[in-house]
């Protein structure tokens, strides 16, 4: 392993140039894995660069302090170091560091959504690659412009940028640039709803990754051939059309040489979809990737939807959702743990609970009943009265166990819900018509983790979900639950509320609020949020026998998941329904159609 080659080199280094190049690889090979760590090797490399005055390896220490900064989502200081580096490189005129530095700058702008800084510094960075032939460089470079006019939405040039970039790799013979080129390409005709074309990037990818033994990127390119399969029979109104059997057939000429053809009809595709998935998932198992599992579980839901299959939908379905609540890392999971655990046990116990409650007052009143008469028997009035003192304290003692039972189960259930179990001993699911639906969910929550202590993590998600608890409880907002760092709630049930979207727009509002306060206070200890919301109609009710939750499901709840993934950092992004109830209460900004996994094209709005 490079870090501990490093390592083991460091002490035996004087204070010259030699060490100096193992500190700065030090601080560079820590940038992913911690770069907590990273950062104390490069303000190392940084102090010996600068009393040995070398100015190129200042410069790099510099980048190199950016790029740790960067991956710990403090963009600002990032910058700062970047600019830092900019500033030496282009003071002893180093051109290949001026351009490496300009490439990071973009890449920062580009995560902050400020795509026009990020395209003047990679066109700058360009510029400079193509001065110097620096082949590598420009089409590095052109892979990142191509990925900046996609999130525009620019698809147009987003191709054009990607093409320059694989006509260099093909020629370079640069395997990993023409898989991940082909990868980007592909998703970008999917969007453009080019499915034809969309299939012969991902199959591209597929075979460089076969040929490279690459089975992860195998992987997704056989999930991404599946998951387009599947979009052509979704998409109905371009399935409909002649528009797919002409692009077959003429797609069937260009790419015979890989034998791939597009069938016409929808439950071939559906067939073939499905049989890429399910290679898909035999290798996502062999490596246990438990993304690419869940990915897989979905879209094979959808398909099996699609097909008229139910049954296999629904275990599918399952499958998606119980991978969906283990996707984090065991050491996640023991993090998360902790601030649930105390919920958790309550809910374990609850059902016990209230059996108990019932059988203990049974017993009690029995164990009075005969207590009393015999006493009256024995002892006549005096002692009569001295025993109805003890059943009075009895029946205290048994009406607070009752009640601590009743609160435990307020604490996890509706009133409404939980006034039925009690009375019934079980609960019907019903079907609610007007409701709005809340997602929310942490940026960069797993860089978070890693530099975040694990008691440090579980503190901050502890004080910011109960913020949101207290937030959504004002507007009589329901919780559902929590899904690792996800939030989800719904306005409307299980008592109706004509204004459940406003309401939920404005907890939306204060959540944002309430993190971004949290961002000033802390900063890079709290965590950015992405809000999603759609209306519509869901069914409600428990699930399961041990350890049961009340939950929500229907395309509704999909949606709103599908409305937050496209939502950005300190943003709250609503759905055209939404957008609907809310227009004349609320200030918002149209976005455009924009592309949702499974769900084509939606309309969305930012709330402003």
């Amino acid at each position: 392993m490079r870090i501990d080659s490093l390592l083991a080199e460091l002490p035996k280094q004087k204070q010259d140039s030699n060490k100096l190049k193992v500190l700065a690889g030090l601080s560079f090979a820590y940038r992913n894995s911690n770069p907590e760590e990273g950062l104390k090797y490069g303000e190392q490399a940084l102090q010996l660069a600068t009393k040995l005055d070398l100015k190129k390896e200042i410069a790099q220490a510099n980048n190199n302090l950016g790029l740790n900064y960067q991956h710990m989502s403090d963009y600002p200081k990032a910058l700062g170091y970047y600019f830092q580096a900019l500033k030496t490189d282009e003071e002893i005129g180093y051109k290949k560091g001026s351009a490496r530095v300009m490439g990071n700058i973009g890449i920062v702008y580009k995560i902050q959504g400020d795509y026009v800084k990020a395209l003047d510094y990679f066109s700058r960075s360009l510029k400079i690659y193509e001065s110097n032939e620096d082949k590598t460089g420009f089409a590095n470079t052109q892979e990142n412009i191509g990925n900046v006019y996609r999130l525009q939405g620019d698809y147009s040039k987003a191709i054009e940028a990607h093409s320059k970039a694989m006509d260099i790799y093909e020629k370079t013979g640069n395997k990993s640039g023409i898989l991940i080129t082909s990868v980007n390409i592909g998703t970008i005709y999917v969007k453009q709803r080019n499915y034809v074309m969309a299939i012969e990037n991902f199959q591209n990818a597929l075979q460089i990754s076969e040929e490279t033994g690459n089975k992860y990127q195998a992987c997704v390119s056989l999930v991404n051939i599946g998951s387009t399969y599947i979009s052509i029979v979704s998409d109905t109104a371009r399935y409909s059309s002649p528009g797919l059997e002409i692009a077959a057939g003429k797609y069937k000429q260009a790419a015979s040489k890989s034998n791939v053809v597009i069938p016409t009809g929808k439950t071939a595709l559906l067939q073939k979809g499905i049989a890429r998935l399910q290679d898909a998932l035999a290798i996502a198992n062999e490596l246990r990737a438990q993304s690419a599992i869940k990915e897989c579980y979905e879209t094979l839901a959808l398909a099996y939807r699609l097909m008229g299959n139910y049954k296999q939908s629904l275990e599918y379905s399952d499958k998606f959702r119980a991978i969906q609540d283990s996707l984090f890392s065991k050491e996640n999971n023991e993090k998360i743990v902790k601030i649930e655990m105390k919920n958790e046990y309550d809910r374990q116990r609850m059902a016990d609970s209230l059996k108990a409650a019932v059988k203990e007052n049974i017993a009690t009143m029995q164990l009075q009943r005969q207590r009393t008469y015999t006493l009256m028997s024995i002892a006549g009035l005096f002692l009569l009265l001295g025993f109805s003192f003890f059943i009075v304290k009895e029946r205290s003692k048994s009406e607070k166990e009752r009640k601590k039972s009743d609160d435990l189960l307020l604490n996890i259930l509706p009133e409404e819900v939980a006034n039925e179990l009690k009375a019934n001993g079980s609960t019907t699911a019903k079907h609610f018509d007007n409701v709005t639906v809340l997602f929310t969910d942490f940026v960069n929550f797993t860089s978070a983790g890693e530099r975040l202590s694990p008691q440090q993590l579980i503190d901050e998600l502890h004080t910011c979900f109960k913020a949101f608890d207290d937030i959504t409880g004002k507007y009589g907002i329901e919780k559902i639950k929590t899904i690792g760092d996800a939030y989800l709630a719904v306005a409307g049930l299980p008592t109706a509320d004509a204004k459940h979207a406003e309401h939920m727009v404005k907890a939306a509002m204060e959540i944002n609020q309430f993190m971004l306060d949290r961002i000033a206070k802390v900063g890079n200890r709290t965590f950015e949020i992405r809000i999603g919301l759609h209306s519509g109609n869901v069914v409600a009710g428990i699930v399961g026998v041990k350890k049961f939750a009340y939950d929500i499901w229907g395309d509704t709840v999909n949606t709103a998941a599908r409305i937050e993934q496209n939502s950005e950092a300190g943003k709250i992004n609503i759905s055209q329904t939404t957008y609907e109830l809310v227009k004349g209460t609320f200030t918002c900004t149209y976005r455009g159609e924009i592309e949702a996994k499974n769900k084509g094209q939606l309309k969305m709005y930012y709330v402003s």
